[in-house]
């Protein structure tokens, strides 16, 4: 069960950066804003997508790392439950009440498979990524000595270049080991593109997925002609969603930052060849930033920096604004070019992060915002959950 949070106790500009019923004006900066409204149209768009297309959505917890968030996605858009990167990232979800959870990586460190082993006792379908036979007699023993039962992917590498396997033979391979060992049961294929996700053109990501799949559709029918049942192939994205759910091949989506977007995802371009941003998916997720100093007249100083952000995929752009850019980060502070002298001291501006997943980690609250009024106040679960 979520936790029920006293904001009562909890002092503003200290505990929070604010509470419901604030105008949102007075939230306390840097912070990480939500429009409800975008948000939940974007979820409920992707909920009917999959639904149209006959597809599972295993929405991708390391994105908004929330308990809350996971929970919006599965009532507005059917998602079935999570996947993570980390067990201990898994465990919070679980806890949560999360009842279908992926750890979509290989977990080789014995106290992390112990953990691991324990999460269907809180009441989860667990599933873990394997890409090495060694693994399996690992995650068996755990299962056993906890009296449960893990799942198992076999992953493949699709062209990410990171984990998974690159043939047909060790897919199979891999799988009948599982389907030998006590308490593990295999269940399908993890198969995500990571690496075209941020291609700008539709047609290069195409290109990527289209051999992809190919590779994939081998591995199926190879686990096929050994009488292997394959439940689910899981995989796609933001940037790629729609080519896995029209392959034929993919029962299951893993999409995650289209619920928010960012810089770097809207610049892709959709078939038509616009940016993805001004009309697939909205902007829901935002960095409120305050202006400090105007000392100089061609420069205002914002209190969202570093610390408050990561800039691994760009630096933010300023929202509903262009007029003024954020141009460089320090530490503590943003410099926006303001050469008209716009910004006041004290204005707040809505930056759109460069990249939602990591500038998610570095802070603890959502702070979901609708008609101007703060409604609501999510602690950010798993921040920090890395092990």
């Amino acid at each position: 069960m979520n936790v029920q949070i006293n904001f009562d106790e909890l002092e503003v500009g200290y505990d929070v950066p604010a509470v419901p019923g604030m105008d949102e004006a007075d939230i306390q900066t840097p912070a990480l804003v939500l429009d409800l409204d975008a948000l939940e149209r974007n979820i409920k768009k992707m909920g009917d997508y999959a639904k149209a297309h006959g597809m599972r959505h295993r929405v991708h917890g390391k994105m908004h790392k929330s308990v809350d968030v996971a929970k919006l996605q599965e009532t507005l858009g059917g998602a079935v439950g999570v996947c993570c990167q980390k067990v201990s990232e898994a465990e919070v979800f679980a806890r949560g009440g999360i009842k279908d959870v992926l750890v979509s990586n290989q977990v080789r460190d014995v106290q992390k498979i112990d953990r691991l082993a324990r999460l269907p006792k809180l009441g989860a379908r667990t599933i873990v990524c394997v890409d090495d036979l060694d693994n399996v007699a690992d995650l068996s023993a755990a299962a056993q000595k906890h009296g449960t039962e893990l799942e198992v992917f076999v992953e493949i590498d699709c062209g990410a270049g990171r984990c998974g396997v690159t043939t047909t033979e060790a897919v199979v391979e891999i799988a009948k080991a599982v389907n030998a060992a006590e308490n593990l049961k295999f269940s399908g294929i993890q198969a995500y593109q990571g690496a075209m996700q941020h291609i700008d053109s539709y047609e290069g990501r195409k290109e990527k997925l289209d051999i992809a799949i190919a590779q994939v559709a081998n591995a199926v029918e190879g686990l096929k002609s050994e009488g292997i049942e394959c439940e689910l192939v899981s995989g796609g994205g933001t940037g790629s969603y729609y080519f896995e759910s029209n392959s034929g091949v993919y029962n299951e989506l893993q999409c995650g930052s289209y619920a928010f977007m960012d810089a770097d995802y809207g610049r892709i371009l959709d078939k038509d060849g616009n940016r993805i941003d001004q009309g697939e998916w909205e902007n829901a997720f935002f960095l409120f930033t305050q202006v400090m100093s105007h000392a100089k007249a061609d420069k205002a100083i914002v209190d969202a920096g570093l610390k408050a952000q990561s800039v691994d995929s760009g630096l933010p752009f300023i929202f509903g604004r262009n007029d003024v850019e954020y141009i460089k980060c320090s530490d503590e502070h943003g410099v926006v070019s303001d050469p008209n002298g716009a910004l006041k001291v004290g204005e707040k501006l809505r930056l759109v992060p460069g990249h939602c997943d990591p500038t998610a980690n570095v802070h603890d609250w959502y702070v979901g915002v609708r008609n101007g009024k703060v409604e609501s106040v999510w602690p950010i679960s798993a921040r920090g959950k890395a092990y």
